[in-house]
């Protein structure tokens, strides 16, 4: 019996199973957790892909989508436009309105 080693990548099959782990990851997660992610759903789109899309070589998206990786931002955001994601930013309830 063979095992095979676990890969969220494989289950990453559809835009609406990407959205929710990243959105997971992004809520409950660190910024490590959320730069593996990406890296996760980079790896089952298809880092060649990625690579032609962004400019990056795949050794390089490779290493800067690695845990501990401190990619730059401007790395991050060609990534997310390659996987058609992108940044939104929405009010926080919790921080309380003030005025200057």
């Amino acid at each position: 019996m063979e095992i095979s080693k676990f890969d969220i990548a494989d289950y990453l099959d559809n835009n609406e199973m990407i959205a929710e782990y990243l959105n997971t990851v992004l809520a409950e997660g660190n910024d490590s957790d959320v730069i593996v992610a990406i890296g996760h759903i980079a790896k089952s789109i298809g880092m060649t892909k990625i690579a032609q899309e962004t400019g990056l070589s795949r050794p390089s998206l490779y290493k800067a989508l690695s845990d501990g990786a401190k990619p730059q931002f401007e790395t991050i955001m060609k990534v997310l436009r390659a996987i058609g994601g992108e940044i939104q930013i929405n009010p926080n309830n919790l921080r309380k309105n003030t005025t200057r």
